[in-house]
């Protein structure tokens, strides 16, 4: 299949640039893959699609205030970092714009004098490895002057606003880690998973670090050539018992996003049991896949031709859901990561 089967038209009014007020508000469609239909509904309708033997699974990584800017010493050149993977202590991975002519040995001043940076390799992607200077620790001093990396399609001109800090996070986040929100997780407030535990509705989480490989473009026309960069992900064994456990008795796993799904789908043995460990997932799903773990999803509207979509178009089939997305357009859903959702049984 080509990549340009999974396209469709978006007015640039339907990108969500704020978020609600209240992150339950917003609006939740239902798609029956069986049935094949779908209805409108509201994010709390979600309690009425669980059931006492479902358990919901949560990704709970926290994004880390990733991108900075500096400039390229000595000429001055103004550069924007984004930090992308850890390889060891104060040496990344990283996207710099405009970076086309930092080779090695170019040095990054930023704007805070605590932190330096020396381009140390070049990464197949583009992207540049650094090794950071810091006078103190550099998670500190990235709290203090990075910014959310907030997706492109969010226009900030002055950069990320401390607003954005606190709700470019889900309610759950724990691990530090992430360069992106698991979206999917950021219409739950701790009361509705307050709600769902009273009503006898297991809720467990694991770990996925969200990474620049689950939104790098598929940049082939045929889909099967395109691999989502590895992410690091870890599954506890309490977690896999009780979803292993759930199972068994006939319950439902319902995945919070495409990066929970990827990692119960990287984590599931020939059995169909969930395996507890910390690994790295490359796990690329494309329609074709067949779902061990995930019996139902729930997930925002994706960009067209992106590998989320081709994980939805998986799970739920093409036609089927860009028919949905199309009605979603139609009825002036709000898209992408500050955007409406999708329940998906």
């Amino acid at each position: 299949m080509h990549i340009s089967e999974f396209d469709y038209q978006l007015p640039s009014e339907l990108i969500a640039q704020e978020p609600l007020e209240q992150r339950s508000a917003s609006r939740m469609l239902v798609l029956d893959r069986n049935k094949r239909n779908w209805r409108d509904a509201q994010f709390p309708a979600l309690f009425d699609y669980l059931q006492v033997k479902d358990v919901l699974v949560l990704n709970n990584t926290r994004v880390f205030p990733a991108r900075i800017r500096g400039q390229r010493d000595p000429t001055g050149g103004r550069l924007e970092v984004l930090l992308v993977r850890e390889i060891e202590p104060l040496l990344w991975e990283t996207v710099v714009r405009p970076g086309s002519r930092l080779l090695p040995g170019a040095r990054i001043q930023f704007s805070d004098s605590r932190l330096r940076a020396q381009v140390v390799d070049l990464v197949s992607s583009g992207g540049r490895v650094l090794r950071f200077e810091c006078d103190e620790t550099l998670e500190k001093v990235l709290d203090e002057i990075g910014e959310t990396p907030l997706p492109p399609y969010i226009k900030r001109p002055l950069g990320a606003t401390q607003k954005d800090r606190e709700r470019y996070q889900t309610v759950y986040a724990r691990s530090r880690g992430a360069i992106a929100a698991p979206t999917a997780g950021l219409h739950f407030m701790q009361s509705d998973l307050a709600e769902l535990r009273a009503r006898g509705i297991k809720i467990v989480e694991l770990t996925l670090h969200v990474g620049y490989g689950t939104f790098e473009p598929v940049r082939g026309d045929k889909i099967d050539e395109h691999r989502v960069a590895p992410e690091r992900f870890e599954i506890s064994a309490e977690v896999a018992t009780t979803i292993n456990e759930a199972r068994s008795k006939g319950g439902r796993v319902i995945a919070v996003g495409t990066t929970t799904t990827r990692a119960l789908e990287s984590a599931v043995n020939a059995a169909g049991q969930i395996e507890a460990g910390k690994r790295s997932s490359g796990l690329t799903i494309i329609p074709g896949y067949e779902f061990r773990s995930v019996d139902a999803l729930i997930t925002n509207f994706h960009l067209p031709r992106s590998s989320l979509l081709l994980l939805v178009c998986a799970f739920a089939g093409r036609d089927f859901v860009l028919e949905a997305y199309r009605h979603a357009v139609a009825a002036r859903y709000r898209f992408y990561s500050y955007g409406d959702c999708m329940l998906i049984t």
